[in-house]
Formats: structure tokens, sequence, C-alpha cells
């Protein structure tokens, strides 16, 4: 079992799960975020105040898989969020001890579905 956590661009949103549910990912939870990575942020004039941004709005995805869905689900990822820019994201691979369905009490594989 593993976590696989990616950080993209808000406007890539529709894209990436577009490509989750054309590789049969349909489990997610998707949360709106702040960060910085190579993109360092800009600069903007407000009301003659120059201010640095360097937090920037992201979209972080969870989603846990069994081990069979892992490349499937980065490259869906990859193929949803891509623009061959930066800042188009991040994808993390976590290990996951434990996975219980609070609804029955399954755990492990069967608790992802």
């Amino acid at each position: 079992m593993k976590l696989i956590i990616a950080m993209v661009q808000p406007h890539k949103v529709p894209d990436v799960k577009k490509a989750l549910y054309d590789a049969e990912v349909h489990k997610m939870t998707i949360t709106n975020v702040l960060g910085c990575g190579q993109q360092k942020g800009f600069t903007e004039t407000y009301r003659g105040v120059v201010q640095e941004v360097n937090l920037l709005k992201k979209v972080r995805f969870e989603i846990a898989v069994n081990e069979n869905f892992v490349e499937p689900t980065i490259n869906a990822i990859i193929k949803g969020a891509r623009t061959d820019k930066i800042g188009d994201g991040k994808i993390f691979v976590l290990n996951m001890e434990r996975c219980v369905r609070i609804r029955t009490g399954e755990e492990g594989n069967n608790a992802i579905g």
C-alpha cells in the first residue's frame, strides 16, 4: 500500500482528475495549499507598495493505492499536470503502514478498495 501525494497547479485540477478517472483511480482527497519551490514567487505592487509573494497557490492530491495502481496513478497525474514549465509540481510516494475503513473495520488492501 502506498500514499501518493501530488502538488499541482490549481488550473490543472480538472485535467488531473480526468486523467485519474481514465486510469480508474476514483478515490482521492484534494486540498488547496500554499507553497514555494523553484518558482520562488514574484513581486507585485498594491496601492504603490511592492509586496513579495513567495507562497504560491497549489492543489494537493492525496491518493491511497494498492501496489498495482502506483504507476498508473503517477502516470495519470503527470499526464494531467504537465505543462513543461517550471512550477508543474511534485509527486511523493510514501509507504503506508496501515489503512482501516471506519464503516466496516476492514484493513489493508481491502480497505483501500
